[in-house]
């Protein structure tokens, strides 16, 4: 499974998350959306409306969520080799 972190500069939730992932050993692609502007009109239609959004496979959330994360964490292919 594809885990993808869309995030911005000078985000406070998008680190934390970034963080968390990391500390979980969860392997993950980032998208800044301030390079990829396209990407936020993606995320606005799929009515995301608050950063960072992590999209893992039909798991889709906003905001800085530790208990989704965790999830992902005991999910098996989740972990970085």
């Amino acid at each position: 499974m594809i885990i993808t972190i869309y995030t911005r500069n000078n985000c406070v939730q998008c680190h934390a998350t970034k963080r968390a992932m990391e500390s979980r050993g969860v392997a993950f692609e980032m998208v800044d959306i301030d390079e990829v502007p396209q990407a936020a009109e993606e995320l606005r239609a799929m009515g995301f409306r608050q950063l960072p959004v992590v999209v893992a496979g039909e798991t889709r959330w906003s905001g800085f969520r530790p208990d989704l994360i965790n999830r992902l964490a005991s999910m098996p292919r989740a972990a970085s080799a």
